[in-house]
């Protein structure tokens, strides 16, 4: 059923008749009539009764208009939401974020973005980089806020680029130390976010190359946990310099990881060959706009 049929023969129902009809849609009465005919033709049931000064609906045509009315005006209210969409009034977000700096890093962007654009609803999902690679390949989000990656399959922005450093307990004989290797802490044991995070890997992959492999003693995705456990001197966990910082303990202390594997790079990711709406495009440009510039 086209539309614009649909619309006539609602015109002619409100006005009472063609002519009137054909007024208010700019048409010819012919063009209206040809319209009615045409919707009465393709439904096979008459649907105006045409008296001399008036045309009213049958039964059929009243079905036709109640529900002809609701089809038009949610057909009206579709492009009047597409418009809004366009216009970045409303639409939504779908961002994924690491436990690990997302308060740091992606606290003021999300001010920032909602001040900007009120009518835009984010929804944030906070997994580590793994379960977030996962979501991002799987479409279920737009963003993902991970580590970077030289997959082919995503492109990324990097927002903010920092050392590791190994948090030790300030009775450990390595903590004052300005930095250290990994090699010298194979003898302490290990406190690791849990497997689903990319520092997991890093850190394990980074032992083996070295040539040894650590004892794990604890595994966890809570920063505040893990830095208790140190502070008891329960064995070494590894941050961002920036976290560290951020979480400053008299009872730890925090010398750098030697070597450039150890580098902490966190990066805005999304599929190569998504689809990213005017909502999504907005994002990515405050991103670029806040982190290139500084």
């Amino acid at each position: 059923m086209e539309l614009k049929l649909l619309r006539a023969f609602v015109e002619v129902v409100r006005q009472g008749g063609f002519s009137k009809a054909a007024e208010t849609l700019f048409a010819t009465q012919s063009t209206v009539s040809k319209a009615i005919k045409q919707l009465e033709e393709e439904l096979g049931i008459p649907l105006i009764e045409r008296f001399k000064k008036r045309s009213v609906p049958t039964a059929a045509g009243e079905i036709v208009y109640r529900r002809g009315i609701k089809l038009l005006a949610d057909h009206d209210d579709l492009f009047k939401e597409l418009d809004d969409v366009r216009g970045l009034k409303q639409g939504r977000l779908r961002l994924g974020i690491a436990p690990v700096g997302a308060s740091t890093l992606f606290a003021p962007l999300f001010a920032r973005y909602n001040q900007r654009y009120p009518g835009i609803e984010v929804e944030l999902m906070e997994h580590g980089g793994v379960k977030l690679a996962e979501c991002l390949r799987a479409g279920e989000i737009d963003f993902a806020g991970t580590l970077l990656t030289i997959s082919e399959e995503f492109d990324s922005q990097l927002i903010r680029s920092e050392p590791l450093v190994a948090l030790l307990a300030s009775s450990h004989p390595l903590a004052k130390r300005p930095s250290i290797s990994l090699l010298e802490l194979k003898d302490t044991p290990f406190i690791l976010f849990g497997s689903g995070f990319a520092l997991h890997r890093i850190i394990l992959d980074a032992s083996h190359r070295a040539g040894f492999e650590p004892k794990v003693v604890a595994q966890s995705s809570q920063i505040d946990f893990m830095l208790e456990l140190v502070a008891a001197g329960l064995g070494v966990a590894f941050l961002p310099r920036m976290i560290a910082r951020e979480k400053s303990n008299p009872q730890i202390f925090f010398p750098l990881l030697e070597g450039d594997a150890f580098q902490w790079n966190m990066a805005m990711t999304w599929r190569r060959d998504a689809y990213l709406s005017d909502a999504a495009k907005a994002w990515l440009a405050l991103v670029r706009e806040v982190h290139v510039a500084s």
